[in-house]
């Protein structure tokens, strides 16, 4: 036999294993599964843009779909580095199909919390390839109170002071941003770096909601007083007019996703001359969220700021990804258990160590992986030059398949006490 027809044996056979391994793993819609799990597969970076057209041509078959994909647009059909909502919103706008909350739910697992235009997903699909242009600092800060409407797209906002500390750091997270084409710029007036806690919550409808900011942590002591910023001296020097509320609670302290937000125990302490109840049914108001409460450390030397940032983060509405919890207090175990077990949660356990062999800094986050940044469809995460490094990166390569995943060092920052969360505002507009 020669040579020429033992290669093409071997091309043929090659051929027929990748269509075997693909009408095996289509096995599994025979008994037609969860619209959500098909959705899964066609966001699944491991698929290629040939097999997500089959799968979105058996989608099709779906009741609540009804054949309305058209042939073409199934044909032509690509991913790209578009997220989860980009994508459903496209099929849906695409095809003439009305994204009702219940196919929603069906999709992509949860409710969108605004209805966005044809437009505002043509923007998304647009923005998220890079383009040759870097991206400029935008000059002002988007629309008021007043007027909310939303584009889909995130901006990324640090401190002026941040720049000017550590050039080098800011640098490296700024090219990454242009890499990703995310608009980003720099807040006036403020007198730390850490903008996430003196900066608004912003709503998922929209609203910004200004907390107090008087952390007791940077209290008796002149340095650290002095380096508080003026909310409202902030607000005003940007372009804000949020909503103001007497609460004081730090921004670290607030996660927010479809419907639910966490905090940490701390906002109790910190507000002692108000009930919990009182609490939690005003932060509800406010935030139009569930509220789900969480331990924070007890000791300030353990965690100086008890901010939930720096001890879990939301995949989605039922999903977090938080400190791997076996070396924690019992504490920590137990009230994390409660809230996992009350609210239906899965817990995704990251890895996570202290280090604290450094006596100029006592309270570094070097080990914290979660202060991770989210924008857009990029996730931004630190790493610090362990052998814990690689497992973390897989964990939330894993976590978020559909997510463009970087790793930055951000550690002269980290020594500092925070990261990339801590040190990043980001506003949708």
């Amino acid at each position: 036999m020669s040579i020429e027809s033992i290669l093409g044996i071997i091309a043929s056979l090659l051929t027929i294993a990748a269509f075997v391994g693909f009408q095996f793993d289509l096995a599994k819609y025979i008994k037609k599964p969860p619209m959500k799990e098909v959705f899964d597969d066609i966001m699944n970076i491991k698929k290629t843009d040939k097999e997500r057209r089959k799968l979105l041509k058996f989608l099709n078959r779906y009741s609540d779909i009804n054949k309305r994909i058209t042939d073409d647009y199934i044909q032509h059909f690509t991913l790209g580095k578009r997220g989860r909502e980009a994508v459903f919103l496209d099929i849906c706008n695409s095809n003439n199909i009305e994204p009702t909350d219940d196919l929603c739910k069906q999709m992509i697992g949860y409710t969108l919390s605004l209805q966005k235009s044809k437009e505002s997903v043509s923007k998304q699909n647009n923005t998220a390839a890079p383009t040759a242009n870097p991206v400029e600092p935008i000059k002002k800060v988007a629309p008021t109170q007043e007027a909310v409407q939303f584009s889909g797209e995130q901006v990324v906002y640090m401190s002026e002071l941040l720049q000017e500390k550590y050039p080098d750091t800011c640098g490296r997270l700024i090219q990454i941003l242009k890499s990703h084409n995310i608009k980003y710029d720099f807040l006036k007036g403020t007198n730390d770096i850490w903008c996430r806690d003196y900066m608004p919550i912003q709503t998922e409808k929209g609203k910004l909601i200004q907390f107090k900011y008087d952390p007791s942590y940077l209290r008796g002591n002149k340095e650290w007083e002095e380096s508080r910023s003026d909310v409202r001296k902030v607000c005003e020097a940007n372009g804000l007019k949020p909503e103001f509320s007497d609460l004081n609670i730090d921004g670290g302290n607030v996660l927010i996703c479809d419907g639910r937000a966490i905090l940490t125990d701390r906002i109790f302490s910190e507000n002692p001359d108000i009930d919990e109840d009182t609490i939690k049914k005003e932060l509800a108001r406010l935030l139009e969220c569930e509220v789900i409460i969480i331990p924070a450390y007890k000791s300030k030397e353990d965690d100086l700021t008890g901010h939930a940032d720096g001890m879990v983060r939301f995949v989605d509405r039922n999903t977090i990804i938080g400190n791997k919890l076996d070396n924690e207090y019992q504490y920590i175990k137990n009230g994390m258990q409660k809230a996992i077990e009350q609210f239906g949660l899965k817990y995704i356990s990251m890895p996570f160590f202290i280090d604290k062999k450094d006596p100029q800094h006592p309270y570094s986050a070097i080990g914290v992986y979660v202060n991770y940044l989210e924008v857009n469809n990029l996730i931004v995460m630190p790493i610090f030059g362990r052998e814990e490094d690689n497992q973390a990166i897989e964990v939330m390569k894993q976590t978020f398949p559909d997510r463009i995943i970087e790793t930055i060092d951000y550690n002269d920052v980290a020594l500092e006490g925070g990261l990339l969360n801590c040190t990043t505002w980001v506003r949708k507009i």
